[in-house]
């Protein structure tokens, strides 16, 4: 017989069993799981389950369910919200990237009673790299974590979600090698793999974006960003997409799967193919500056070039997509932004050629040569490899003469300081970057460093303050350097030629003691970046249209366009054009019409949806001195025949 003791507790043990048993059925199994210590500026990923009861209730938890969770920052207690979004099942994730060391504390608000109301905390541990990148004085780019510069050199790899793993690695792993740091591609794919991720705008394919995921955040660990494409194309995403309940949904769960990754929003492909890009971007930035709280760079791919949507206000970087260096010169003058030229050509070194700017390596050179001098920030792009429609993957074309010649020039920048260069004007036989500020109680300017691509053999003159300066030839095909022996003194620096006509030269003229001395004394910021003065007033332009002579022209035709030059003057001899056309009150903005003093133009037949519209024809000219200039005609514009 068993003691009455025993029986009392046994009877103990089996009560608080039942007791732990009805604790795990009330409560679910792993209802939220929280990140390890994670270094800043790296996704911390908190997974949540949803009960078999809120499983129930939520058919399409994409659709119905709220998740947020604002997260308080160790210094200073400001907070952050990041959206959660739905992974597949009963899980939901929210993936916050910490921007500063130290405990996070984060509350959930939602409608799964289950995790709404819950707080819970996480470590942020020292950063491992120097963090996201924002833009900078104007022209820039820096990180946030170490307040560093940022020389951003890209690549096209449009196929990047859906080539195999394999091909996709070997692509990340040797552009990291080769000094790259961006790659741009699109999240959804051409229109077939878009429209199956896609099919169901209400419900997404979320295997594809899991891949995505893990592709994303391969590229970070190779110290690659993101250049993100939110669509295709021909008005891929707005058709994808036709309400605006799914756009904003669509937007708010691309924030929560890929804010707290290196990105940067580069809108969709080519938006003035769209049948109202301009308002389409709006809307969606609209919803991505709400939710996004890195605030990450934005901006859109272009047929020629984004500017036009600067005036709407959620773009902070400019994209151009032209080998153009008028349309370079005069843009950049007039629009206070950095600019990325993602598409001034493709090279073709062995894998053909669809479209007129596919081009070979040394023209490839040349162009990004011509963008590079003219402000810009340069994304490659080769027809083996980059991705296009026509063109499989093919990573045997990965070394390139084009990518060598990338890496000369960005290592012939890292050795300036690229983040304070400006195009300069006082330059013959070439075009010019130069770094030259007014220091403190003098009016003088202080030359600091210059540098002129030569892409045609010829004399070069160079107008600088009068200083010593060191002198060095720079080969933009094999990285060499051929320095002047003896410094030169003196203002007006003159010199026949680069040392051989065979191909384009790169001059640097520069002070390397006064270099150093502004690299310990200034940071990132010797001088505001401002944007020129527009003169305007009749009297004082060089130049005036003169053609069309036409009161009427037609939307979708090519008219002849001229300005004729009023002055006869050195610096009018040497002028950047841009005509553009614009139909006041349509909300389209303006397009770009052409870049010479003159030519046949076609005037774009998206100006407006309404006929007659009055039309206003803009031409814009930078002279040989730097002043830019501007002249009007208005038209009435007819509808296309």
């Amino acid at each position: 017989m068993r003691p009455e003791g025993g029986r009392s507790i046994l009877y103990g043990m089996r009560t608080v069993a039942s007791f732990i048993a009805v604790l795990l059925l009330a409560w679910p199994a792993r209802a939220l799981e929280t990140c390890q210590p994670t270094p800043v500026y790296e996704p911390c990923e908190i997974s949540l389950e949803m009960t078999a009861e809120e499983a129930a209730k939520h058919a399409n938890p994409y659709m119905t369910v709220e998740l947020r969770a604002e997260f308080r920052s160790p210094k200073g207690g400001t907070t952050k919200v990041m959206s959660g979004f739905w992974d597949g099942g009963r899980t939901f994730k929210l993936r916050f990237a910490p921007d500063f060391e130290g405990r996070w504390d984060f509350r959930i608000i939602s409608n799964l009673p289950s995790v709404d109301r819950k707080v819970e905390s996480f470590e942020a541990t020292p950063a491992r790299t120097p963090g996201f990148i924002e833009v900078f004085n104007t022209r820039y780019f820096k990180h946030q974590q170490e307040n560093t510069p940022h020389f951003w050199l890209g690549d096209t790899s449009y196929k990047f979600a859906t080539i195999p793993w394999e091909t996709f690695q070997q692509v990340v792993d040797r552009r990291a090698e080769q000094k790259f740091n961006h790659i741009r591609g699109l999240i959804l794919g051409f229109d077939e793999q878009a429209g199956k991720v896609l099919a169901d705008p209400e419900s997404p394919l979320l295997t594809h974006f899991q891949e995505v995921d893990r592709r994303v955040a391969y590229m970070n660990q190779k110290g690659i960003i993101y250049d993100l494409l939110m669509g295709g194309d021909q008005n891929q995403l707005a058709d994808l997409l036709p309400k605006r309940q799914q756009r904003e949904r669509y937007a708010r769960y691309l924030v929560a799967r890929y804010a707290a990754y290196n990105i940067t929003w580069q809108g969709v492909q080519e938006f003035e193919e769209y049948k109202d890009g301009r308002a389409f971007l709006k809307e969606m930035y609209g919803h991505i500056q709400k939710w996004d709280p890195y605030n990450h760079p934005r901006s859109t791919h272009a047929v020629t070039s984004s500017s036009p949507l600067m005036a709407d206000g959620w773009m902070n970087y400019i994209v151009q997509q032209s080998s153009d260096a008028d349309l370079a010169a005069v843009e950049y003058e007039i629009n206070a932004a950095p600019f990325v030229n993602a598409e001034f050509g493709y090279e073709d070194s062995g894998a053909g050629k669809s479209h007129d700017h596919h081009v070979d390596s040394d023209e490839y050179r040349r162009r990004m040569w011509r963008a590079a001098i003219h402000g810009q920030y340069v994304t490659y792009g080769n027809t083996g490899t980059y991705g296009g429609r026509k063109f499989d993957v093919d990573p045997k074309f990965l070394d390139s003469p084009g990518v060598e010649y990338v890496k000369h020039l960005h290592d012939f920048f890292q050795q300036t300081r690229y983040f304070d260069l400006q195009p300069y004007y006082r330059v013959e036989g070439g075009e010019a970057l130069g770094l030259q500020v007014v220091p403190y109680h003098e009016e003088k300017p202080m030359g600091v460093e210059y540098i002129v691509y030569v892409e045609k053999p010829g004399p070069v003159e160079l107008l600088i303050p009068k200083h010593k300066y060191e002198v060095s030839w720079f080969n933009p095909i094999d990285g060499t350097w051929l320095d002047q022996k003896d410094r030169f003194n003196g203002e007006r620096f003159r010199s026949p030629g680069p040392p051989d006509n065979l191909h384009d030269w790169v001059l640097y003229v520069r002070r390397e003691g006064k270099k150093e001395s502004f690299n310990k004394s200034f940071y990132l910021e010797s001088r505001e970046a401002r944007l020129k003065k527009v003169e305007t007033a009749e009297a004082d332009l060089p130049f005036q249209i003169q053609l069309p002579d036409a009161e009427e022209l037609v939307a979708g035709k090519e008219f002849e366009f001229n300005a004729t030059l009023t002055k006869d003057t050195r610096a009018a001899k040497k002028i950047y054009w841009l005509w553009t056309a614009e139909v006041a009150g349509s909300g389209v903005g303006p397009r770009v019409l052409g870049s010479e003093q003159f030519g046949r133009f076609k005037v774009p037949d998206r100006l407006t949806d309404q006929y007659p519209a009055t039309l206003q024809v803009r031409l814009i000219g930078i002279d040989g001195a730097g002043r830019v200039f501007e002249a009007f005609k208005p038209y009435r514009l007819a509808a296309p025949e």
